[in-house]
């Protein structure tokens, strides 16, 4: 195991005890089963882990285990998150529904001019703070609420969270709601119909029925980025929406990413880039404990295919 991990291992000894029951009668336990126990047992203090069924706890112990393998091949950038008890596919099936355009074209550049280029919105005012979409595959809607709560900042000098529950019940016409859906989609419908605030339209998690709201923020359209070049341009005037592969998504703790390939599956929001570091920033919406505080840097360049499909509203 790895140094971080075997640390995390002495920090948590003590609750291994607790979740040894689960282990087969059927063969001795070894100091690997009891480093695997300490960290189950930690991982699910740290995320209010609970299973009533022994047997359905051993199931899921068996795949956070297969999990720390992955883990281990990349201590750069992964560690225990909140999705090590998931198999990848229930990851992706839950998380990953971007609903993807039709026809679409790869960005050919993958090396740009980028001197000089330091651009963090998060320090300007023009980001919320980071939100959670929950078990839901609604990533779609908090990359629009993003990139229109940036657009808007910019026009009014005032932020404002704005709601993706009313995106989840009210933009169809390709939208599915918890099920997947498309940031240009949900931009043509806020450009007719407006979209309510946070406060005033709360986020739930689950489909809903569309419900009458006051809806008064409003863009008047929005834009398709071109290529590598145009999104560095354009990230530099305001927040973008993009999308990413995020596969490995499922792991990511720190540092610049890049193992990944362009599988564009995932909603997200682009608030900054730097020359300096070579690395994008991104926002996601899986809360403030996965990743760094709820963002994760990637590599310079069309990474995650990052390049592929990205937009940005007119407001």
């Amino acid at each position: 195991m790895n140094k971080n991990l075997l640390f995390a291992i002495a920090g948590f000894a003590l609750l291994a005890a607790a979740s040894t029951l689960f282990l087969t009668k059927t063969h001795q336990i070894t100091q690997q089963d009891q480093n695997v126990m300490a960290l189950w047992s930690a991982f699910k203090v740290k995320y209010n882990k609970k299973f009533a069924d022994p047997d359905f706890e051993h199931y899921r112990i068996q795949v956070f285990t297969e999990n720390l393998k992955v883990v281990e091949s990349n201590p750069k950038n992964y560690g225990i998150t909140q999705f090590m008890d998931l198999t990848r596919e229930e990851f992706k099936q839950t998380y990953l529904n971007l609903k993807m355009k039709k026809g679409l074209k790869t960005s050919a550049s993958t090396e740009f001019n980028d001197a000089g280029v330091e651009i963090d919105w998060t320090t300007k005012g023009a980001v919320t703070p980071v939100k959670n979409q929950g078990q839901c595959g609604s990533c779609w809607s908090f990359s629009t609420t993003g990139a229109v709560e940036g657009a808007l900042f910019l026009s009014t000098k005032k932020l404002t969270s704005l709601s993706e529950q009313y995106l989840v019940d009210c933009s169809k016409d390709g939208n599915q709601g918890c099920n997947g859906g498309l940031m240009d989609t949900a931009f043509e419908y806020i450009a007719e119909h407006g979209i309510p605030t946070e406060e005033s339209y709360p986020y739930k998690a689950v489909d809903g029925k569309c419900k009458k709201a006051s809806a008064p923020y409003k863009i008047s359209s929005h834009t398709d980025i071109q290529d590598c070049d145009d999104l560095l341009n354009k990230v530099q005037k305001q927040p973008i929406a993009i999308a990413v592969d995020a596969n490995n998504f499922q792991y990511y703790e720190k540092d610049i990413f890049s193992n990944c390939g362009t599988d564009l599956d995932h909603g997200v929001l682009l608030v900054g880039y730097s020359q300096k570091g070579q690395y994008w920033k991104v926002k996601n919406s899986w809360g403030t404990s996965w990743g760094e505080n709820g963002y994760i840097r990637l590599a310079a360049g069309n990474t995650c295919g990052l390049c592929n499909m990205a937009s940005f509203p007119n407001a």
